[in-house]
């Protein structure tokens, strides 16, 4: 046979269909052109696969960012006039950003600061952890250690393992130390004066009497950007909150009052933009949020979690448009990948190339 059959003819050159013509060429980046850090991360979006999700992102955040810089709109709508000043929006898109308690653990713990210190986010989501390792940090320090260091040697040692990090025990010692007279102020408070503690009023306190430039809940509070922990007692807040229901106690923390201070956040925002690393409580709280205003218009999910098993923290963004908590309108971005690599490249293509900043 000289020519080739019909049938493999169809089957392996098919021809195809012209491409789209607003189709991205796939293309990496040439090292040969030197190294510059932007124009290399610019090119993941033409490289496919996770690197392009890095690089719509970067887009969908600036797209947030763009958005909050833009000059809030003068109407006399129930938004705008909000009796209450906490509620009321600041700028043309709301910014939150949840994050699970090993960020702060790990070193993106820095990169959340930035953010804070320098006014750039709005509003915040997190757990227990990601309070209480903040506050310890600013007392003690966590290492580098290892994933496979052995459990039974460690706590002979006294040593917790966070991943590949590790936590002495005697942290938390000092972290009991510091933070059981602070329980008693603020329940001496609750019976002189009435005060109504609730989680985010709690961090917020937190924030003011660590007063340190390196933790995340000080620049929250200085910078009145309200932290919401709804399982602010799943952690070592919780076990010290014990110790104290005995030594002496009656304090009480109200979770009801923050759902309505996030929702309303929410509902008399301008416009929404979610960024949220990893998965659970915080992403539910923040989209459950966005849910009040029938969606966010723009959301970033930073996870390794996958949908087979039905759990919200693998969910793609779509399932969220099926809640109603992103609009469907909306252009939302998954990226699967580890938050400790991706979310510092991502701020460096985003809220640092587009603020100026004061100092």
């Amino acid at each position: 046979m000289s020519e080739l059959p019909q049938l493999v003819k169809d089957a392996v050159l098919a021809s195809s269909e012209p491409v789209a013509v607003d189709s991205l060429e796939i293309r990496g980046y040439d090292f040969s052109d030197g190294v510059d850090y932007h124009a290399l991360l610019d090119s993941y979006k033409r490289t496919g696969f996770q690197a392009t999700h890095f690089g719509k992102a970067v887009e969908e955040i600036n797209k947030m960012i763009q958005k909050k810089l833009e000059p809030l709109p003068t109407t006399d709508d129930a938004a705008t006039n909000h009796a209450d000043p906490d509620e009321r929006p600041i700028d043309n898109c709301t910014i939150f950003v949840g994050f699970t308690s090993n960020m702060i653990s790990s070193g993106v713990r820095e990169t959340i600061k930035y953010l804070l210190k320098n006014n750039m986010v709005d509003c915040i989501a997190t757990t227990a952890g990601g309070i209480e390792e903040d506050l310890m940090k600013c007392m003690a320090p966590s290492y580098l250690g290892d994933f496979s260091l052995r459990g039974a040697e460690l706590r002979k040692k006294g040593i917790n393992r966070i991943g590949n990090l590790i936590v002495p025990n005697n942290n938390y010692c000092k972290f009991e130390e510091w933070i059981l007279p602070i329980w008693d102020k603020l329940l001496e408070e609750q019976n002189t004066q009435g005060v109504k503690w609730t989680p985010s009023k709690v961090i917020a306190r937190l924030g003011k009497e660590i007063n340190h430039p390196d933790s995340v809940c000080y620049w929250a509070y200085k910078n009145n950007i309200p932290v919401f922990s709804p399982a602010i007692t799943d952690g070592a807040l919780g076990d010290t909150l014990y110790f104290h229901s005995y030594k002496n106690p009656g304090l009480v923390i109200d979770i009801v009052e923050d759902v309505k201070r996030i929702n309303n956040i929410s509902v008399f925002a301008k416009n929404t933009g979610m960024i949220i690393l990893g998965g659970g409580l915080i992403k539910h709280h923040i989209c459950n949020a966005n849910l009040m205003r029938n969606g966010a218009d723009f959301s970033v999910f930073v996870n390794t979690g996958q949908e087979f098993d039905g759990s919200d923290s693998g969910a793609r963004p779509d399932e969220a448009v099926s809640w109603g908590k992103i609009k469907m309108t909306a252009t939302p971005v998954k990226v699967y990948a580890d938050a400790s690599l991706v979310f510092p490249l991502l701020v460096a293509e985003t809220f640092a190339r587009n603020f100026k900043l004061d100092n």
